[in-house]
């Protein structure tokens, strides 16, 4: 178990190395393309964040309702019959509508906000 914990500790300072070395040995500026990358990375976040703080509110006045509890207490029959966990019910509702949303901010902005 000390073997793991070894490492891992050393898990990503190694990646680092690895990194910098590749950068290093194909004379590429790293720490350029490091900058280029998290400006990406803060416009992805720029523009999904509309729809993650909708989804967000949208799960608690849900979870605030209680509309999850009456969902979970009347579906616990049929649950039980096929061994579906009754406390993934919540999970399995929203994993559709979370989806949605973020297909639905994809297309607002004519793009793949994932590539």
């Amino acid at each position: 178990m000390q073997f793991i914990s070894y490492i891992s500790n050393l898990a990503i300072p190694f990646t680092i190395f690895i990194i910098v070395l590749y950068g290093l040995i194909e004379k590429q500026q790293v720490f350029d393309i490091f900058i280029q990358g998290a400006k990406e990375g803060i416009e992805i976040v720029i523009k999904i964040i509309p729809t993650l703080i909708g989804l967000f509110l949208s799960i608690s006045i849900l979870r605030a309702s209680g509309i999850f509890d009456l969902l979970n207490n009347i579906l616990e029959p049929i649950l039980s019959i096929i061994n579906f966990p009754s406390e993934v019910l919540a999970l399995a509702l929203i994993r559709p509508i979370s989806r949605k949303c973020i297909s639905c901010s994809r297309n607002r902005f004519n793009e793949n906000i994932w590539s």
